[in-house]
């Protein structure tokens, strides 16, 4: 039986990775994964410790959390192909164009 603590470890891990993604990558869409998996260790402790507290919660809050990675993801791709068909790259110190 695995307690609160391992997944919380765990969704550290997973936030750490996202956020070293975000930070050390430039392809626009990696950086979009590893925002997405730092949602998803977000997700993950609320519903660790909504079920370590017996409360639901957590689980409305992961509801909120996925709708608001849905409409992220839905901008976020639609922006990255028009920048690519102007473009022709998607990484991001490449892409300049609110430079004046």
């Amino acid at each position: 039986m695995l307690s609160l603590s391992h997944y919380l470890i765990l969704a550290a891990a997973l936030f750490t990775i996202g956020a070293m993604g975000v930070f050390v990558r430039r392809n626009a869409i990696v950086i979009f994964m590893c925002i997405e998996l730092m949602l998803n260790a977000v997700n993950l402790t609320f519903i660790a410790v909504s079920r370590y507290l017996q409360a639901l919660d957590g689980q409305v809050f992961v509801f909120f959390v996925m709708t608001v990675a849905a409409a992220e993801v839905a901008v976020g791709l639609a922006i990255i192909v028009v920048v690519f068909r102007n473009r022709q790259t998607v990484r991001v110190d490449e892409i300049n164009l609110l430079k004046g």
